[in-house]
């Protein structure tokens, strides 16, 4: 069997040469671990292979795991979806959210932001390819709720982030990422950052300008949700 440090080496491999294929710069694309429902020992031997940014779904399992390793510098991403009565724990325990889709939630997450961490990184979510059963602002809504989650205190707005219908049709998956690009473009807005791009479509998504992609599978394996 293939061990985490290998298959670092495997999806490293993959990003380096779709970031090539882009004609982009080296190191424009950083990788960020998906741990949802592993263990923080799956954890320890990401950080071990060189891995620091890890990205969970599922608050108390989120805060579980940093008590288990807060003696290892880790990068702590949220990315799933928020509600209203776990801003406060978010807003004291990460470092980065690529989630938030509703005004209500950033400005709770603005408000509950500790005076003395750094601004929290924000990235917004769109829904992209208009599916019913994803989180995520509507293209139409984005330039309003962009706006006001820049003037936000204790909030740095990043970017987007989007998780589009999965597809195995390289095209249809260009074209999601694309709009995605041209959405955050069309903001005239300071952002750096798309958050795009999973196991199964990765070079897709660095082709059309990904910064973050967030990898779970093809690092861990597949998931046993009944740990979760």
């Amino acid at each position: 069997m293939s061990t985490i440090a290998d298959n670092i080496l495997q999806v490293s491999s993959r990003i380096q040469a779709a970031t090539q294929a882009a004609h982009r710069a080296e190191q424009s694309v950083h990788l960020l671990a998906v741990s949802k429902t592993k263990p923080a020992e799956a954890l320890r031997e990401a950080h071990a292979a060189g891995l620091r940014d890890f990205g969970e779904n599922y608050l108390q399992e989120a805060l579980a795991k940093q008590l288990e390793l807060a003696d290892l510098p880790l990068i702590w991403h949220f990315i799933g979806p928020i509600q209203s009565n776990k801003t406060r724990a978010i807003a004291e325990h990460f470092a980065w959210v690529h989630s938030v889709d509703r005004l209500k939630i950033a400005q709770r997450l603005s408000e509950q932001r500790p005076a003395d961490l750094p601004p929290l990184n924000i990235c917004i979510q769109v829904n992209v390819s208009g599916e019913d059963s994803k989180s995520g602002c509507t293209p139409a809504d984005l330039p309003a709720l962009a706006k006001a989650i820049s003037e936000l205190p204790r909030l740095t707005l990043r970017g987007l982030m989007a998780i589009p219908e999965p597809t195995d049709d390289r095209a249809a998956q260009d074209a999601a990422f694309a709009a995605v690009q041209s959405l955050q473009a069309s903001l005239d807005l300071p952002l750096d950052t798309l958050s795009m791009g999973m196991s199964h479509d990765l070079e897709s998504a660095i082709a059309q300008g990904a910064t973050w992609v967030r990898i779970g599978t093809a690092l861990f394996g597949a998931r046993d949700y009944g740990q979760s």
